[in-house]
């Protein structure tokens, strides 16, 4: 084929996988489209169509290439592979499959096959790449779950033999759910739909706030050839959905005035030709901009944003024990400060996705998402349906952190699906994802510690303010959190915490990993410093001697008299503390330019599930008349390893070999509620309702067989056999559907708070302690991070190498937290602008295991997954405060920031 005939669109030819391909497509259309539209290749994912992420990298003639910034005509006559080639026949790909599987270095999956394709490329040069190579060659690929040092281990292992052995709860078993997305086989949100769906966009508002009005919509649709247009007025139901019970007040369309930049006015549905073609910018909207308020300062003084509240505080949080006060007025030293966090985006590399079909009387929704029957109750609601009239069938989910807990494609979706009577999918722009994606709450705190002379913690006041954007989301949930967890793991008899939330004309504000705590960590813990210096007191020291241990009260009047491990990730830390301190001293006495070193720690705490809130998980199980054993586990993994730790809490429990189990996935026609992938709850309560289902189907086995409950189970085609010491059983298996089945809940055992905050609110705390050695160079500002150093007390390590990869992730996020990361309404709504963490920035990463166990726990198990992050952030500050002498108060700590503190410091 000649180039002029490809520069007339005719035809485009290429070499894919090692298979000649011809694609009908314009020369301009970008690779990444013809592959997965064209081409059915659909391992290569769409994170940002900006070369940013790196999603979509492929090799072309062996080397890396982003697909999506890739014009189709320029593969003319050339050799593409993609990550399902290279996993089923290149050596290379199928050393990495394998490493991946090792390491755990696919957690999510959506940026695994950049990774994988990237890397293929380096070990075709590299046999034996250093890290550094790994880095350099892998530095164009984005990933927001690993903290990348699994990446880096797997692909520096890619020539190993090692394998990993499935087994029960304690075994660093690979995922039950890893090879797919290692693979290229995982199907997430935009990947599912069937041929010949139509596609829909949103339209959004362009202003933080503005009244607008529709011209003639029928006319317009008619003349641009689509199939729909749909506003507030299509909704058949409620045109509102939130997450918390009395606090639903976001539109899935705004009617008459938009309340903040990137929210949903209409929404267009046509082929995707049609769409293709067209300019969303000649929609016919007129808008008017009005006044906004984007600061909580605004908000309390702007127009009321919801008839239905008195002023625009959205809601207010306490916990009050003691006399703070005076506590504070005897203290031998008294330190304080204000410290502010601004809006963090979740950054997940898929952005939304999903498709919906009409079934029947029913609606079917498939989409990303953390929370399915939160998600079908609230679409039967805008569609005025009964729960049972839709269907939530979670895709594989790209990442989440809190913001696919809310709903995003799904109403959309189910509303156009059910008017045209064909199948819907769409999948978000990353511009629209993060602007109209809900964020880590901004917060403005001001904090005062007490301590005596002996640095015992006397008393604390704290005030934290929230800027919880144009909508409540999980705002509520954060402001009652927050004040719980502002003492830190610690002991103070006398405090007082109080929290707003306040709206303003922001995006909305929801949950991300943590719920408001690591922005409270972030004064809580530099202030212990603060008067660990005021003091002359060992900064590791200070915190032990406050730490919590088993019998003590916590600020809400909470006493555990197991599982408070605090003091063991302190003890642990210490010998690493111990060194750090003692090479810092040593570099900085001989340093003779601008570059100190510096070491920093923190402590955090977090309690699993909701707060003083009942909130069950459901698990079914059944063993067929054919030996088949399934486990209907409806917790949505999202990365962090669900599918894997529940399938080992459940065969230990039953007492059978994890491999045996067959999982049927998250389905609210199949599945029950598991409850929602957030407040690190999976592994403590659906973990333990696994364990509960799976004891209950053993007992029913022995109970059968008659035997004792020592007996090792072997279920088989048609029978399930017993050996119970030297005698044998047989219990007989026949019948359709399942032979033996069982369903067991568990909803965790918590108080209600009272009006001064006092109660149980949660009956697991997960602890952690965290040290950072960094560099700082003074004269420009920049901070080089070295080592992270994190002690968690996990109570029970389910599998270890889970633990491993979850602590680094949240390092990873929680250094984005101090270092770089903002977002800027209008600003910011890139991949580009907004900086992210990327694999040369996590340095390593020391995971230390304390298994202190939990009375409640499955195994004695907590959870882990929020926990991560909530100490990195101020052990950094810290560390950079260690080295420079300058203390950050106001996130990020950029170079400029740092600069400016160091700076003023000397004046």
């Amino acid at each position: 084929m000649s180039l002029d005939q490809v520069a007339d669109g005719l035809a485009v030819s290429f070499d894919l996988n090692g298979t000649r391909v011809t694609l009908a497509a314009p020369p301009a259309e970008r690779l990444s489209e013809a592959l997965r539209e064209r081409a059915g290749a659909r391992d290569v994912k769409v994170g940002c169509n900006a070369g940013d992420c790196g999603a979509c990298t492929v090799l072309v003639d062996g080397l890396p290439v982003c697909s999506c910034t890739t014009a189709v005509a320029q593969v003319e006559g050339r050799r593409v592979e993609t990550q399902a080639g290279l996993a089923q026949s290149d050596p290379d790909g199928q050393a990495l499959v394998a490493a991946f599987q090792r390491h755990q270095a696919a957690q999510c999956g959506i940026c695994t096959p950049g990774m994988m394709v990237s890397a293929v490329a380096l070990l075709r040069e590299v046999a034996d790449p250093s890290e550094q190579q790994v880095q350099d060659a892998l530095g164009g690929v984005l990933c927001r779950c690993t903290g990348y040092r699994k990446i880096i281990d797997a692909v520096r292992d890619a020539k190993g033999s090692a394998t990993v052995a499935p087994g029960g709860v304690g075994t660093a078993m690979a995922r039950v759910d890893g090879l797919p997305k290692v693979t290229g086989a995982e199907a997430f949100g935009d990947d599912v739909a069937p041929a010949g769906a139509l596609t829909l966009r949103v339209i959004r508002s362009p202003h933080h706030r503005a009244a607008f009005t529709f011209g003639d919509l029928e006319a317009w649709r008619a003349e641009t050839g689509l199939d729909l247009v749909l506003t507030a007025a299509d909704v058949p139901g409620v045109n509102l959905f939130g997450v918390i019970p009395g606090f639903e007040d976001q539109p899935v369309m705004a009617e008459g005035e938009a309340r903040f930049r990137g929210e949903a006015v209409a929404a267009v549905v046509g082929t995707p030709e049609r769409l293709a073609g067209l300019d969303l910018a000649e929609f016919p909207v007129t808008w008017t901009p009005l006044p906004h308020a984007l600061t909580p300062e605004e908000g309390l003084t702007a127009a009321l944003l919801h008839e239905a509240r008195a002023g625009n505080i959205m809601c207010r949080g306490l916990v009050q024990r003691g006399d703070a006060e005076a506590a504070l007025a005897g203290a031998a030293h008294v330190v304080e400060g204000d410290f502010s966090t601004g809006f963090i985006e979740h950054g997940y590399i898929e952005p939304e996705a999903g498709f919906a079909e009409r079934v029947g009387d029913r609606i079917e929704v498939h989409c990303c998402t953390q929370a399915p029957y939160m998600n079908r109750d609230a679409v039967a609601k805008v569609m005025g349906l009964a729960p049972e009239g839709v269907r939530i069938v979670p895709t594989a989910v790209g990442g989440g952190f809190g913001s696919k807990l809310d709903l995003t494609t799904q109403p959309f979706l189910a509303l156009a699906a059910w008017k045209l009577g064909r199948p819907v999918r769409m999948a978000f722009t990353r511009a629209e994802s993060i602007s109209s994606s809900t964020k880590r709450h901004p917060s403005q705190v001001t904090m005062r510690l007490g301590v005596d002379a002996e640095g015992r913690l006397a008393g604390a006041d704290f005030f934290g303010t929230f800027n919880t954007g144009a909508y409540a989301s999980w705002g509520p949930t954060v402001a009652n959190r927050v004040p719980i967890h502002a003492s830190g793991p610690y002991r103070i008899a006398d405090y007082r915490a109080r929290s707003v939330a306040v709206h303003t004309n922001c995006t909305p504000a929801g949950a991300f990993r943590g719920f408001g705590v690591p922005q409270s960590a972030v004064a809580q813990e530099q202030l212990l410093d603060m008067a660990a210096e005021a003091l002359g007191l060992d900064k590791l020291e200070i915190r032990r001697r406050n730490a919590l241990v088993n019998g003590d009260a916590t600020v809400t009047g909470q006493v555990f008299e197991t599982g408070m491990g605090i003091l063991d990730c302190l003890d642990a830390l210490k010998p690493h503390w111990d060194r750090a301190l003692a090479e810092a001293a040593a570099f900085n006495a001989e340093a003779t330019g601008p570059v100190r070193r510096g070491v920093g720690v923190a402590s955090g705490w977090y309690g699993c599930g909701n707060t003083s809130m009942s909130n069950p998980s459901t698990i079914r199980a059944g063993i067929t008349a054919d030996g088949r054993i399934l486990l209907h586990q409806g917790a949505v993994d999202i990365g962090q390893g669900s599918n894997t730790v529940i399938s080992q809490i459940f065969a230990t429990a039953l007492g059978v070999p994890v491999e045996r189990i067959e999982r049927v996935s998250a389905d609210t026609d199949l599945t029950p509620d598991a409850g929602k992938t957030s407040a690190s709850r999976q592994t403590f309560i659906t973990g333990n309702a696994a364990r509960l289902c799976g004891e209950a189907l053993r007992a029913q086995i022995l109970r059968l067989g008659n035997v004792s409950g020592a007996a090792v189970i072997d279920i088989a085609p048609g029978a399930i056999r017993l050996t119970d010491g030297g005698a044998e059983r047989v219990v007989p298996l026949s019948g359709e559907g399942y032979a033996l089945e069982a369903t067991e809940s568990y909803d965790p055992p918590t108080k209600p708070m009272d009006a001064n905050g006092q109660g149980d609110p949660y009956a697991v705390f997960g602890t952690t302690a965290q040290m950072a050695e960094l560099e700082v160079d003074t004269a420009l500002g920049t901070v080089n991070l070295l080592k992270i150093t994190a002690a968690h007390d996990v109570g029970r390590a389910i599998n270890p190498l889970l633990v491993e990869g979850q602590v680094e992730g949240g390092v990873a996020q929680g250094i984005g937290l101090a270092l770089m990361e903002e977002f800027l309404p209008g600003r910011t709504e890139n991949l580009h602008d907004y900086l992210m963490p990327t694999i040369g920035d996590v340095p390593p990463v020391d995971t230390l295991i304390i298994e202190s166990g939990d009375m409640h726990g499955p195994y004695g198990a907590k959870g882990l997954g929020e926990h991560c992050l909530i100490p990195t952030a101020p052990a950094i500050l810290n560390a950079i405060a260690d080295a420079s002498g300058a203390r950050i108060h106001h996130l990020p700590a950029t170079p400029a920031t740092v600069r400016a503190a160091i700076l003023a410091t000397r004046a």
